[in-house]
């Protein structure tokens, strides 16, 4: 890995994820939180082939990346980046989007 991108590492884990969905939550709204909880459950089917994987890694990690196109400083406005990438990435891979990634994502939502 880079060295200059090391630091974010910890940015990029499912622990990463975890944080920074609970952190942006009530801000962002639940449709940006299904979406995300959607892509991060199809990720997860052994099912869903390397082409979206690399899909979901790049959306959801432009999402959990401290750096962004609009700053994440109000809650309406920086956040409109980050729901239209999620918004195409789920698009692109929703013939992944399953009943039981469904269930799982209302599951943690609520």
């Amino acid at each position: 890995m880079n060295p200059d991108l090391e630091k974010y590492r910890p940015e990029f884990s499912e622990g990463g994820f975890w944080t920074k969905l609970g952190k942006i939550a009530k801000s962002v709204g639940v449709k940006l939180v299904y979406t995300a909880l959607l892509l991060f459950y199809a990720y997860k089917r052994r099912e869903t082939p390397h082409w979206a994987r690399s899909i979901v890694l790049g959306v959801l990690g432009y999402l959990l990346a401290p750096i962004d196109l609009i700053p994440d400083l109000t809650p309406l406005i920086g956040y409109t980046d980050d729901m239209a990438v999620l918004a195409v990435g789920l698009a692109t891979i929703a013939g992944y989007i399953n009943q039981d990634v469904r269930t799982k994502a209302r599951a943690k939502l609520y």
